[in-house]
């Protein structure tokens, strides 16, 4: 080897010539792997975020049109029903399936001839005061005057008809004191109007209750009713004789 030359370390690498064509033209050497990867990377990341562009500007778009009411939605549609009055009826649907049936048999109705069907209240009829709420402290439980109360004399009020007073006076005995009066109070809530109104409703739905006409009962129900009793006497009276049986055998003989 000649002084002029240098060796070259064993370990470098000696870049290798590109491939030459045929005809003389060399051929461009191929990307990497890591490169390719990295190109793939780009591409996938690229379609998922168009792809999800895409798909929240449809989903915004379809939001967008459910929010709308439907003769804004179709024109001919709000047309036809203004024109004709008519909408789209199940053949599901109440009316059709029951067409002789409004509601009114399952309705309860107070009777017409009752002058309570009105929810009028004369609050100069009533005498009304407030005092302390009962119960643990607390919420200026026992400092303010919350707790209302309500009383009226009951046979002398001519705002209730007179069949209504007599059943709630049978009804609410418990509520009557020995003046006649009967005293609703309430103390649900730490204000004095929310308990008034409370105590105002409870008389509402005691001349409610008190109006309502009981239904006469058809022959099948009382056949019914009556086919019961029968079998609560008979399982009644054998109750007793197992009871009695019992007993007897328990009983010493004394010889």
């Amino acid at each position: 080897m000649s002084a002029g030359c240098t060796r070259l370390p064993s370990t470098a690498k000696v870049a290798s010539p590109e491939p030459e064509k045929p005809g003389g033209t060399q051929v461009p050497a191929q990307p990497r792997l890591a490169d390719r990867r990295k190109s793939e990377h780009r591409k996938r990341s690229w379609e998922v975020n168009m792809a999800t562009a895409w798909g929240l500007r449809w989903g915004l778009s379809r939001t967008g049109m459910l929010l709308l009411a439907p003769p804004a939605r179709c024109a001919r549609r709000a047309l036809h029903r203004q024109v004709d009055g008519t909408t789209f009826q199940s053949i599901y649907s109440l009316d059709k399936l029951y067409p002789e049936s409004k509601g009114a048999d399952t309705a309860w109705k107070v009777p017409e001839h009752a002058k309570q069907a009105s929810s009028y209240i004369p609050l100069d009829r009533l005498s009304i005061s407030y005092c302390r709420s009962s119960g643990p402290g607390g919420q200026n439980v026992n400092k303010v005057n919350s707790k209302a109360e309500v009383r009226f004399h009951l046979a002398s009020a001519d705002w209730i008809e007179e069949p209504v007073r007599q059943k709630i006076a049978l009804t609410h005995k418990n509520k009557i004191n020995k003046a006649g009066e009967l005293v609703l109070t309430s103390e649900s809530s730490r204000y004095q109007f929310r308990n008034l109104a409370e105590c105002l409703q409870k008389i509402r739905d005691m001349i409610a209750e008190a109006s309502q006409v009981p239904k006469e009962p058809s022959k099948e129900d009382a056949r019914l009713q009556r086919l019961r009793i029968e079998k609560m006497n008979r399982e009644r009276l054998r109750q007793k004789r197992l009871n009695s049986a019992l007993k007897t055998s328990r009983r010493m003989t004394m010889d």
